[in-house]
């Protein structure tokens, strides 16, 4: 059966002169980016946060089978199983599993074990990669390109919520198995990462960091 194809009716085409200003625009706006680990405890509508989550669901996609789950978490006592779980895994990798090269690599960022921002910041959001799906009768779907899927979806995401005025961080404790049980996700769902999403403290400081100019990161052929 030939695919059902429905006309581009909502594409829009800019002159020459606008696109290039609407790109100098979001660029000169993302630059401000950057990953916080000092929180407000200002609230947060949720609205945003789902807003910026029916974005992200809207990224390409391996057979268009979208395999993402966003868990949205503001329940305190869910963030302080979380923060516990996540902090002993953090205490392993300082301290045994990372390379003394890892390590150095890490230490202008000035991280360790400790994680306070899990239970700081408002929201966190748990994105899980579904290497499967289930239907209701039971009948497994296998998503193809899941990692590659996932990680544009989380690209997306972390700029509409920067587009949004809110700031985040990505963090990835290692394993993660721990949030399946506390957040009750079945097994074809791996943790991804966790999205801390807030609005910084007044007093927020970040490490003095640069990026590579676009000569490093790309070419013209």
């Amino acid at each position: 059966m030939p695919p059902k194809l429905i006309p581009l009716t909502e594409y829009q085409k800019y002159p020459e002169e606008q696109m290039i200003n609407r790109s100098r625009e979001f660029l000169h706006g993302f630059k401000t980016r950057r990953s916080v680990r000092e929180y407000s405890s200002e609230s947060v509508p949720e609205e945003v946060i789902m807003n910026c989550i029916r974005a992200a669901g809207t990224a390409p996609s391996g057979a268009n089978l979208q395999p993402w789950r966003f868990v949205v978490i503001k329940d305190p006592h869910i963030k302080r199983k979380i923060r516990i779980a996540a902090e002993a895994e953090e205490k392993k990798f300082y301290t045994k599993r990372a390379s003394q090269e890892w390590l150095d690599a890490l230490a202008p960022l000035g991280t360790d074990a400790h994680k306070p921002f899990l239970e700081e910041a408002p929201y966190l959001i748990c994105i899980f990669a579904l290497s499967y799906q289930l239907n209701e009768r039971g009948i497994k779907t296998k998503h193809y390109y899941v990692q590659e899927s996932v990680g544009i979806a989380t690209g997306v995401l972390i700029t509409a919520l920067h587009f949004a005025g809110l700031v985040c961080l990505t963090h990835t404790p290692s394993p993660m198995g721990f949030l399946n049980r506390i957040l009750d996700r079945p097994e074809n769902e791996r943790p991804y990462l966790l999205l801390v999403v807030g609005f910084p403290k007044k007093e927020c400081r970040v490490p003095e960091i640069t990026k590579k100019n676009i000569d490093d990161i790309a070419m013209i052929r």
